[in-house]
């Protein structure tokens, strides 16, 4: 069971690891940001590919980093999407990540080496905010419930798996956990201003958060309205007046880009369009597997302190209006796993201090199974995701298998859509002679009078191309007798397939070929 780092440093001998050494109070102030930080690393490495969720992101930092000033070599301007979005999160991250990209760069290494850096830029970040926030509940809770609270959050899979996954929602996190700090420290002004700035540069919907935290403040006479209101409206004007800045001269024409997404989705709501979920969801499905332990342990934990039901009315508010919206994803709420986290860890920290009586005993057992079930499933539920990108996969094997030397000619590679919805981003592009698209709306007998060496897509057989290989992807979890009791079923989602009229290739022998 966790105790806080400091007390297990004061609780061994000073003639072993003296509590006054370096590496004792590095560790007393960076132990968990160690702990919580390797875990979202070697998510990174284990799954560098992203998927069309993040693809404004990661195709606006590979731009950034590799393009620089050069606007119109960009993809956004190619393939906007439905609509815009900022390019503020991406400055930050390509600002942080430039200096290593420059060295990987100079060393030759693939692309996709950057996309890592990138990525662990973003989760630096991020989990930076956490450890403002954590430092925070330990402040209020003490050291304990600070322990219980970084538990927790290493068990649960999405989280730190997010959090280097460029998505607007996770942009928007990490101001979401500035705004829980300054909230647990008293500082309720400063709260509402990093909310407004979520809101209105990164995700528009943190409103129904704002909302539920302001009314509370008001209520509970925290805040003053008119004060407020200064605060919010000045905060408003900055922000809406940063992301209008930078995002026109990047889209090449005057854009509020959340306002468009607002409209789209809300007043419009075209998001319905990616489809929809029932009313319960995020409370029957998308709650329970992010939170896992932490999720009844965080409605207990709202009865044995009286101090959490502040925090955590206005979070759950948020939830709730939420699932008035049809479509629903769980990263739309995943700003509300932290204060879950801490109500939980509220929980499971009362359930410990009162281990050894009777009633609490069976609780602390309870409580250890449901930790030892959390960790199995993150565990799962990674090698799943891991799974989750076949078309990076792909593109990576045709590079290493067929990686054309002295070629003077160039090898054009064709990405569907379903390619470069899953896995594929311009990290994964490698040097002359190797040359991509991603032209649309090209019909599968099409392809016979177009020139493309190769194609990556989801179709088994392509005429006037020969299959290669193919690449397996997660396609369901499956329960059975015996062990192991949970079984990750893959298929065949992406093929590779050579154009016929290229001949030197069609006889070479083409290891794991599953066409």
């Amino acid at each position: 069971l966790p105790v806080s780092i400091q007390s297990v440093s004061s609780s061994v001998p000073s003639t072993t690891i003296p509590t006054d050494s370096k590496m004792a109070k590095f560790l007393q102030s960076y132990g968990y940001d160690l702990i919580l930080g390797s875990i979202a690393a070697i998510y990174v490495v284990m799954a560098p590919y992203t998927k069309v969720e993040e693809s404004f992101n990661v195709q606006s930092i590979h731009d950034i980093l590799y393009h620089r000033h050069h606007l119109d070599s960009y993809d956004h301007l190619e393939f906007p999407g439905v609509v815009p979005r900022t390019f503020i999160g991406a400055v930050i991250v390509s600002i942080f990540a430039s200096p290593v990209v420059s060295i990987i760069s100079w060393l030759g290494f693939p692309k996709i080496f950057s996309l890592v850096a990138a990525r662990l830029v973003l989760g630096c970040i991020i989990l930076s905010t956490l450890r403002f926030l954590r430092i925070q509940i330990r402040k209020k809770f003490g050291y304990q419930v600070e322990s219980f609270f970084v538990l927790l959050t290493a068990l649960q899979f999405h989280l730190l798996f997010y959090c280097t996954r460029p998505l607007p929602n996770i942009l928007a996190l990490g101001l979401v956990n500035l705004a829980y700090g300054n909230w647990l420290r008293g500082h309720f002004y400063s709260a509402l201003s990093f909310l407004i700035s979520a809101t209105v540069i990164f995700r528009c919907d943190v409103v129904l958060l704002l909302g539920p935290i302001g009314l509370e403040f008001l209520l509970t006479k925290s805040i003053s309205f008119w004060k407020s209101l200064k605060y919010c409206v000045g905060t408003a004007v900055v922000a809406v007046g940063l992301t209008i800045s930078v995002d026109s001269i990047m889209w090449k024409k005057f854009v509020w880009p959340e306002f468009e997404v607002f409209w789209f989705n809300s007043i419009l709501n075209r998001s319905s369009d990616w489809g929809t979920h029932s009313v319960h969801w995020y409370f029957t499905s998308a709650l329970p597997r992010s939170l896992l332990v932490a999720y009844p342990l965080s409605l207990l934990g709202t009865f044995l302190d009286r101090r959490v039901p502040f925090f955590i009315l206005p979070v759950l508010s948020f939830v709730i209006l939420y699932s008035k919206l049809p479509h629903k994803e769980l990263r739309f709420i995943i700003s509300s796993v932290p204060m879950f986290n801490l109500s939980a860890a509220v929980a499971a920290s009362r359930i410990y201090n009162n281990r050894k009586k009777t009633v609490w005993k069976l609780a602390n057992m309870v409580m250890l199974a449901l930790f030892a079930i959390s960790a199995g499933c993150t565990v799962v539920t990674f090698m799943a995701s891991y799974y989750n990108y076949p078309s990076g996969y792909a593109l990576k094997r045709l590079h290493q298998i067929s990686h054309p030397a002295n070629v003077a000619e160039e090898e054009w590679v064709h990405i569907d859509t379903f390619g470069a919805m899953n896995g594929i981003s311009r990290f994964c592009e490698d040097a002359f002679p190797w040359r991509y698209s991603k032209e649309e709306e090209i019909v599968v007998e099409e392809f016979r009078n177009r020139n493309f060496t190769y194609l990556v897509n989801e179709h088994p057989s392509v005429d006037g191309y020969k299959c290669l290989f193919s690449e397996e992807g997660f396609d369901r979890l499956e329960l059975r007798r015996g062990f192991p009791p949970i079984v990750l079923v893959k298929r065949v989602k992406v093929y590779v397939h050579r154009n016929m009229k290229k001949e030197d290739h069609l006889h070479k022998k083409w290891p794991g070929t599953g066409c």
